[in-house]
């Protein structure tokens, strides 16, 4: 609690306190609609059941809610604007599962936003390349939507990549989206590490696609999200094509033991930084020094 102490009634203190909810109390929402991505992945549609605005930037990530169940940090996976606010959950234990299985009208508790966010504005006219390995690519969807619709494509003053990559085929998530991307204008370029009967596309890690793509790495900026070894790859093929390294922005795991969001716990401290705070999007210079600490 905040803020300097004063000789009003206990009573009066306690009131103003508990006027309205504080960071760490649930707004309620509910499951709008839900899709499934692959198989242990769900994307949520969630509304406010109170009607309020929510205000984000991508990136951003909240904390949500399985009541009864507990709680886990999740990316936002929705652009900003109208529309119901979208998380990606992937299943890997009790709260997502139980997440991941909310049927329409499940009520979710939401707290956030949290976290850094990928800077969009800082990058006005610099080309953008994003690359997302597996439920990676689920923080960069708000992204990649706010770049499209902001840049005009396909005629506007910079060019959006956008590489994608999977173990197979069938935990490729947001198809439709990658399909409406590119018609939209993006050159969006597919890959998967094992291909299955009926894969017709490119098969390896997704690192091997940054070559093939055309851009100017003097006016580029590149967002990177995915498990730390396909990052650390995807930054030294980005480093090759001459990409300066300050202008590759990563985001760092939030799977390590997040609990508040607001930085006074400390379970998610990796080095010198806290993580809710201090990222999970932090630049290339930044994570450098974090997937080092990572591995010690």
């Amino acid at each position: 609690m905040s803020g300097s102490t004063s000789s009003a009634p206990t009573g009066g203190l306690a009131t103003s306190v508990l006027s309205g909810p504080g960071p760490f109390t649930p707004t309620v929402f509910h499951v709008s609609d839900r899709a499934q991505e692959a198989p242990d992945v769900v994307t949520l549609a969630l509304k406010n059941d109170g009607g309020a605005p929510f205000s984000f930037q991508p990136g951003q990530f909240n904390m949500l809610t399985a009541f009864g169940v507990g709680e886990v940090p999740i990316s936002v996976s929705s652009s900003p604007g109208a529309g119901p606010l979208l998380h990606t959950v992937r299943e890997v234990g009790p709260v997502t599962r139980a997440l991941c299985q909310a049927s329409v009208g499940t009520r979710v508790g939401v707290r956030g936003p949290f976290g850094t966010d990928w800077g969009l504005a800082s990058f006005a006219q610099a080309d953008a390349i994003i690359v997302g390995g597996g439920i990676g690519l689920a923080p960069l969807r708000g992204a990649i939507e706010q770049l499209i619709e902001t840049t005009g494509l396909p005629s506007g003053p910079r060019r959006v990549v956008v590489l994608a990559g999977a173990r197979r085929p069938d935990q490729l998530i947001f198809k439709e989206d990658l399909a409406a991307w590119a018609t939209a204008g993006a050159e969006v370029a597919i890959t998967v590490d094992v291909a299955e009967e009926g894969w017709m596309g490119h098969v390896g890690v997704v690192t091997e696609l940054v070559p093939q793509m055309t851009f100017d790495p003097r006016r580029v900026m590149a967002l990177v999200c995915g498990p730390e070894v396909m990052m650390r790859f995807t930054v030294q093929a980005l480093i090759e094509r001459g990409v300066l390294p300050t202008s590759i922005r990563l985001r760092v795991s939030l799977e390590r033991n997040m609990q508040c969001g607001t930085g006074l716990c400390g379970h998610c401290q990796l080095g010198p930084y806290i993580l809710c705070r201090g990222g999970p999007v932090v630049t290339y210079p930044e994570a450098s020094r974090l997937l080092h600490e990572a591995e010690l």
